[in-house]
């Protein structure tokens, strides 16, 4: 009852976010559906059955992470004053975010399994027959399977933003001999503990072993690399090699906004410098982690293009609806973080503007440090995704 009351009086973009989740959450319970129908009306090719319950993975994982996103940014699971006082903490505040998920990510599950019936009963004109072959026409569903994948989105984004954010016990700092407190440590230090190294380290064992995998395997990309909704009979050192550079760019990504940083606030930056490169070290964590899923993903659509180029038509209706879910979640998610980030930063703001900081400054701050931030991140895309695809082409 509390999430539907804080949803009713939420502000126009919060509602607008918990429909994009709503979206996603109909998006991939869709794809689970369709999944499950198509194994139904084909029971020849069931050999077929664990390749697209893997392609299925990429947008439901991506989903998930998007709802997690908006959770956190959620205004109304963080409390306030007044809920403090009556005993709302970051406890409850973290079950009525999960509650909040699974409300919004179930009505979405809801839309999907309408619009799958539907299409199911009333769709027999549809223009194209290969989305007719995943509806499982003719064929009986199990009740019990039907509603356990409805169910999957559901629960895995509200378990997921429960855990990620439930409040945690952070370690008291044991004082120094002297009694004086030990400073903290200077902002570039970190970049070791952020996660660059071994997103580099990654992405050159991917690069490595999808190039052993692939070497002499075959002269056509479609025999390493299967597209979407096919059967997996490419090495699994192929897939594997994937995998693991997008793993790195993810690792890499808070690494790459704090390098991006440091570089803006080299030598003896200007004011405009100055704040932008500072501002993207304070924030490479929390910006820097949805940007590299984003990378990762725009890495493996260049490199995909790149590799079949006019053969993606023939894929259907159900795998462009998984890609376009994937790419519209990870851009949703990367929004979401910098709208949460330029909240945090309103207190720095308002400070700024009232030690006499021009409006005009901070403008500029903000343009060169997306702009930075965008060239750097595209080129490293780039570059990933070009070695990606010597293995397969050479």
């Amino acid at each position: 009852m509390l999430s539907l009351r804080l949803a009713r009086g939420a502000h126009p973009l919060v509602l607008m976010r918990r429909l994009l989740v709503t979206a996603a959450s109909a998006g991939a319970s869709f794809l689970l559906l369709c999944m499950l129908g198509y194994a139904a009306g084909h029971p020849e090719q069931a050999r077929d059955a664990p390749g697209r319950l893997v392609w299925c993975l990429v947008p439901l994982a991506a989903t998930v992470q998007f709802a997690v996103a908006v959770a956190r940014a959620d205004p109304g699971t963080r409390g306030g004053p007044g809920l403090t006082a009556a005993g709302f903490g970051p406890t409850r505040g973290a079950r009525l975010a999960a509650a909040s998920t699974a409300l919004f990510c179930g009505l979405g599950s809801a839309l999907a399994l309408g619009v799958f019936a539907w299409l199911r009963r009333f769709g027999g004109d549809l223009p194209s027959g290969r989305l007719a072959g995943h509806l499982g026409r003719g064929a009986h569903l199990p009740l019990g399977a039907v509603l356990l994948l409805l169910a999957v989105v559901p629960a895995l984004a509200s378990v997921t933003s429960m855990v990620t954010l439930w409040p945690r016990r952070r370690r008291r700092r044991r004082p120094a001999r002297s009694g004086a407190a030990e400073p903290p440590p200077p902002p570039g230090t970190a970049l070791v503990h952020i996660g660059l190294p071994w997103g580099i380290a990654l992405i050159a064992t991917g690069i490595a072993l999808e190039t052993y995998a692939g070497h002499g395997a075959g002269p056509s990309a479609a025999e390493l690399l299967p597209l979407p909704g096919r059967s997996v009979q490419s090495p699994p050192g192929v897939i594997a090699g994937w995998l693991m550079a997008a793993l790195g760019l993810m690792l890499a990504g808070p690494g790459l906004t704090q390098m991006c940083g440091r570089l803006l606030a080299a030598g003896r930056p200007g004011p405009v410098r100055l704040l932008a490169g500072r501002a993207l070290e304070d924030e490479a964590v929390r910006l820097g982690r949805p940007l590299g899923a984003l990378c990762a993903v725009a890495t493996a659509a260049c490199a995909v293009v790149d590799l079949y180029g006019g053969a993606l038509r023939s894929t259907g209706p159900v795998a462009g609806l998984g890609a376009a879910l994937v790419m519209a979640c990870v851009t949703a998610t990367a929004l979401t973080a910098a709208l949460e980030v330029r909240g945090g930063r309103r207190d720095a703001t308002g400070t700024l503007v009232c030690l006499g900081a021009d409006a005009r400054l901070l403008r500029r701050a903000a343009v060169l440090r997306g702009g930075s931030l965008v060239a750097v991140l595209a080129l490293v895309t780039w570059l990933v995704a070009r070695v990606l695809t010597l293995p397969l082409t050479g």
